[in-house]
């Protein structure tokens, strides 16, 4: 936890940009209750309460955390960011909750199936998250934080699947899995 304060300090993880996939996941969707899982300094909680969701936000840094604060206020935002590890079930899902939900880049098998649940009929889940890369150009990362070819997909199983990829955005970066699925 304290690595990824510092991380925030530094300024590391500063993006106000979203991630291309929320934007196209949330384009024909109605604002409602979205989650925004490991949400970082605050881009995609930002983004979607501009575009007048109700959002809650959790992340393990309370740098993080933060930023994301300022980054509300400073727009005029109702946000509620919560500092939690989920590892340590700090925030509890609850069931058929959300209308939207997003992971982007974190991984943590055990929060599928709380995932899952907690998004309604007609909601939407979204997410990119890295995966096992040979590629010798990449740095190593543990294994236990990436994921393996459709693992993503098999934990969403039986629900529409809007977008699906597995993909290496460019040379330089390691594979990822995208997903929009639809809970029906």
């Amino acid at each position: 936890m304290a690595d990824w304060d510092e991380r925030y300090r530094r300024g590391e993880h500063s993006s106000e940009k979203p991630y291309h996939l929320l934007l196209k996941a949330v384009e024909t969707l109605q604002p409602g209750s979205a989650l925004d899982i490991a949400c970082g300094a605050g881009r995609h909680a930002v983004f979607l309460a501009e575009r007048g969701w109700k959002v809650t936000a959790v992340d393990i840094s309370q740098a993080a955390i933060e930023k994301a604060a300022i980054r509300a206020g400073d727009r005029g935002l109702e946000i509620d960011l919560r500092k939690a590890d989920l590892e340590k079930d700090d925030f509890k899902i609850e069931r058929e909750t959300y209308d939207l939900v997003c992971n982007f880049f974190y991984l943590q098998r055990d929060l599928f199936p709380r995932i899952r649940d907690g998004i309604r009929v007609g909601g939407v889940f979204t997410a990119a998250i890295h995966m096992v890369d040979e590629s010798p150009d990449i740095k190593p990362m543990n294994p236990l934080f990436l994921l393996k070819p459709e693992q993503l997909l098999r934990e969403f199983d039986g629900w529409k699947i809007l977008h699906y990829s597995e993909s290496r955005p460019d040379t330089l970066e390691r594979m990822r899995a995208e997903i929009i699925a639809l809970k029906t």
